[in-house]
């Protein structure tokens, strides 16, 4: 019989989406479902999903369920079905048919109370049992308390293991205490110090509750989505006030990579690229769309100049800040930057000024458009990810689909997936540096043109070996397939 397996979280691609953990909740069930796996999703329906799906979803069942101090809430379930994946929406009009996915903290923290009881209380309703219920970041942390606490004396809590993957952990949702037991109705013993109780030095040792800390606890297993990051998290440089509590529980912790879906990132068939194509013609192609990306962006049209790229959120996390210190000594005669993102204001100002600086050989597009966004890996011939952490990173996945080589910061996913390139024995699909210092991405950006200009058939080779790289959902589905029958046996 196939193993059932439910997946938590709070977006799924392609119905809302902010970022990647919308991707992994897209397409791993999918990649699971074409293994025989009975993978299902659950997700809120929020007021803002297309309407297109709203118009095709089938009314399941509804009810009333308690939520402590806020009383009784309706819930609504709604399905859909598509490629072989049933997607279940909760409905509740007061917490989710306005706004988007995420508000501001304080209210998002009883949204997703609501909606982890919920998930809990609609399943015995809806009529199907998991055998395995996968709960993602901190929006569905408090699955694992609710199962083991207030439905401890259930079918669902006796049948069903329970696993958690952190995407994130800088993102915990984290409210007093006081005000989560009294919207959750948890009992005191879920708020002890080593359960969801929280208190630090980041929230002046006041009395907290921590959803995502409850949740690794009362986990069956832990999972990150890569090897490095489930290391790098039990440390105090990226535990985020939470390494004690990973380090405890490692022994139930595993780091499985996120994979990229193949059929959306194809450069064979994705039709906002100028030219199709695949790893036969990718050195022509990349030429064509090269010179098509420079004269889309207004940069000066020469397909041999390297052009750098950079698609990225802008925040923090990310290095931008070594991007910025770096960026005047990165442009020469021979050299364009192309950046794409939203974010910081600091950091938008910064790439708007490096624009208006480098006239005709920096391109700083200040938006989101997912045309752009491949047409930039499509023309450019290394992408920028010099992240301060970074748990997997997909933007280093898909540059190599599309046959860009990544220069990364060895963290997280980023070092687990790039293999840098070694000159005397011609291996390697990119490049990296190790510590987080300006200098040292300027040297790793500076050995990358040494490359391109004066070894250009290593660089042809290389562009070849990434893109024959396997990062599609099917070798990481094989490890959670596994990981599920671990889990019941």
């Amino acid at each position: 019989m196939a193993t059932k397996v439910l997946f938590v979280g709070s977006e799924c691609y392609p119905f809302i989406k902010t970022g990647g953990l919308a991707d992994v909740m897209g397409a791993l069930p999918k990649a699971l479902v074409a293994d025989g796996v009975d993978a299902r999703v659950i997700i809120p329906k929020y007021g803002c999903l297309p309407q297109e799906y709203k118009d095709r979803m089938r009314h399941v069942c509804d009810f009333w369920m308690d939520l402590g101090c806020t009383g009784d809430h309706f819930v609504g379930v709604e399905s859909f079905e598509m490629g072989g994946v049933t997607y279940y929406f909760l409905d509740d009009e007061d917490y989710f048919s306005w706004g988007s996915p995420y508000t501001e903290m304080y209210n998002d923290i009883e949204r997703f109370i609501f909606f982890d009881k919920a998930v809990l209380a609609a399943l015995p309703v809806i009529g199907w049992r998991p055998d395995v219920i996968h709960c993602h970041d901190w929006q569905a942390g408090l699955v694992p308390v609710y199962l083991r606490s207030l439905f401890y004396d259930t079918d669902l809590s006796r049948h069903a293991k329970c696993a958690i993957t952190i995407h994130n952990l800088r993102f915990q949702g984290v409210c007093e205490r006081s005000r989560m037991q009294a919207v959750s109705g948890l009992p005191d013993e879920c708020f002890a110090l080593d359960k969801c109780g929280y208190s630090s030095a980041a929230n002046g040792y006041r009395p907290d509750g921590n959803m995502l800390k409850g949740g690794i606890v009362y986990a069956d297993r832990v999972t990150t989505v890569s090897d490095t990051y489930a290391y790098e998290i039990q440390t105090p440089e990226y535990g985020e006030d939470l390494d004690g509590i990973m380090r405890y529980h490692a022994s139930k912790m595993v780091g499985i990579v996120n994979g990229i879906d193949y059929e959306v990132n194809d450069p064979a068939t994705d039709k906002k690229i100028a030219q199709n194509y695949s790893v036969d013609d990718v050195i022509e192609g990349k030429r064509a769309n090269k010179l098509a990306l420079q004269r889309t962006l207004g940069l000066e049209e020469d397909p041999d100049k390297m052009v750098i790229g950079l698609v990225s959120r802008l925040t923090n996390q990310k290095g931008l800040d070594l991007v910025g210190a770096v960026v005047d000594r990165m442009i020469d005669g021979n050299t364009q930057f192309a950046l794409l993102g939203t974010g910081d204001a600091e950091f938008e100002g910064m790439f708007r000024n490096a624009e208006w600086s480098h006239r005709g050989a920096v391109c700083s597009s200040i938006m989101y458009d997912s045309a752009r966004s491949s047409q930039i890996y499509a023309g450019a011939d290394v992408m920028l990810v010099p992240s301060r952490f970074e748990p997997c990173g997909l933007t280093q996945l898909i540059a190599m689909r599309y046959g860009a080589l990544p220069i990364v910061r060895e963290t997280g996913g980023l070092r687990d997936t790039v293999e840098p390139y070694n000159e005397y024995e011609e291996t390697g699909v990119g490049f990296s540096f190790s510590a987080y210092d300006a200098g040292q991405l300027l040297n790793c950006i500076n050995y990358a043109k040494t490359v391109y200009f004066t070894r250009r058939h290593s660089w042809d080779a290389m562009v070849r070996r990434a893109m024959g790289r396997d990062f599609s959902w099917n070798v990481s589905a094989k490890k959670y397939e596994d990981l599920y029958r671990q889990m019941v046996g």
